[in-house]
C-alpha cells in the first residue's frame, strides 16, 4: 500500500476523532462549565456545543436547570420559652448561574441544609410554643428570604420553604390534645344549650300564638253571634209582627221548657189566652211525669 495513502487514511482517522470529541450535545434544562487551560472558559447551554479537544475540558457532569427539593432531616429547635420540638423542613431551589454554582461552594445541598438548620434555630428561637405553632407562614416567608439573600453567591434561587413537621415533646402534646378535647367539650355544651334555649323559646311562642288565635277565634264567634242576634231584632222589627205571631212564639217557648227539667214556669200576664196555654203545660207535664217514674 501507498506509504502517502496510509498517512491520509491516518489524518483523516484523527481528525474525524478531533471533530466527534469536539461535539458535545447538550440536553434541555441543563448546562455544562468547560474550563480551557484549567481556567473557566464557558458555559454550553441547550444545543450541539463545539469545544476544543485536549485543550477544553468539561468540568463535573451537566448541571440540572429545573427546580429540585431538599426534604431535610428534623432538627432539634428551642423556642423562646426552652420548649424543644423537632422541626424538617423542605427546601425549593433552582440553579441560576451555572458557574457560581459550580465555582461558589463544594457542595450546594450540604450547605443549604446547614443555612436551614441555623436559620430556623435563630427564627424560632424569638417565638414561643403557642407562636412557632401558629406561625409557620411567618417563618416560612423569612426563612425564603434569609436562605435567597444567602445563597446568591452561590448561583441558587430559593422559592420556597416549607416546615413540614412541627413535633413538641410528648408531655406538651397530651397537654394540648387535652385542652382541645376540653374546648370541643365547651363548644359542644354551648350549642346544646343554645339548641334548648331555643326550643323552648320556639314552644313558648307557639303557646302564645295558639293563646291569641283561640282569644280570636272566641271573640269572633262572640261578635257573629251578637251580629246575628241583632240581624233578627232588626228583620222582626222590620217585619212588624201581629199579636198572633207572638203568642205562637210564646207557645214555642213555653213548650221549649216544659220539655226542661225545670219543674216551676212563671208566665207572664201579657200573654193572650193564658187559660189555653195552661192547659196545654199541664197535658205537656202530665206527660213528662210517667216518663222521669219509668
Amino acid at each position: 500500500m501507498d506509504p502517502i495513502l496510509i498517512v491520509l487514511i491516518v489524518l483523516a482517522a484523527v481528525i474525524f476523532l478531533i471533530l466527534i470529541c469536539s461535539i458535545r450535545v447538550v440536553r434541555q434544562s441543563t448546562a455544562i462549565v468547560v474550563e480551557r487551560l484549567g481556567k473557566f472558559h464557558k458555559v454550553l447551554n441547550t444545543g450541539v456545543r463545539f469545544i476544543v479537544p485536549f485543550i477544553d475540558r468539561r468540568v463535573g457532569g451537566p448541571v440540572s436547570l429545573k427546580e429540585r427539593v431538599a426534604d431535610f432531616a428534623p432538627q432539634a429547635v428551642i423556642t423562646k420559652d426552652n420548649v424543644t420540638m423537632q422541626i424538617d423542613t423542605v427546601v425549593y431551589y433552582q440553579v441560576t448561574d451555572v458557574k457560581l454554582f459550580t465555582y461558589g461552594v463544594e457542595n450546594p445541598v450540604l450547605a443549604i441544609e446547614n443555612l436551614t438548620a441555623t436559620t430556623l434555630r435563630n427564627l424560632v428561637g424569638e417565638l414561643e410554643l403557642d407562636g412557632t405553632l401558629t406561625s409557620r407562614d411567618t417563618v416560612n416567608n423569612k426563612m425564603r428570604t434569609i436562605l435567597d439573600e444567602a445563597t446568591d453567591p452561590w448561583g441558587i434561587k430559593v422559592n420556597r420553604v416549607e416546615l413540614k413537621n412541627i413535633l413538641p415533646p410528648k408531655d406538651i402534646q397530651q397537654a394540648m390534645e387535652k385542652q382541645m378535647r376540653a374546648e370541643r367539650e365547651r363548644r359542644e355544651s354551648i350549642l346544646k344549650a343554645e339548641g334548648e334555649k331555643r326550643s323552648n323559646i320556639l314552644v313558648a311562642e307557639g303557646e302564645k300564638e295558639a293563646m291569641i288565635l283561640r282569644a280570636e277565634a272566641k271573640k269572633a264567634a262572640v261578635i257573629a253571634e251578637a251580629e246575628g242576634t241583632a240581624t233578627a231584632i232588626r228583620m222582626i222589627n222590620e217585619a212588624n209582627p201581629n199579636a198572633a205571631y207572638l203568642t205562637l212564639k210564646g207557645y214555642e217557648a213555653l213548650k221549649v221548657m216544659a220539655d226542661g227539667s225545670a219543674t216551676k214556669i212563671i208566665v207572664p200576664s201579657e200573654i193572650q189566652n193564658v187559660t189555653g196555654l195552661l192547659a196545654s203545660l199541664k197535658a205537656v207535664i202530665e206527660k213528662e211525669e210517667p216518663k222521669k217514674k219509668e
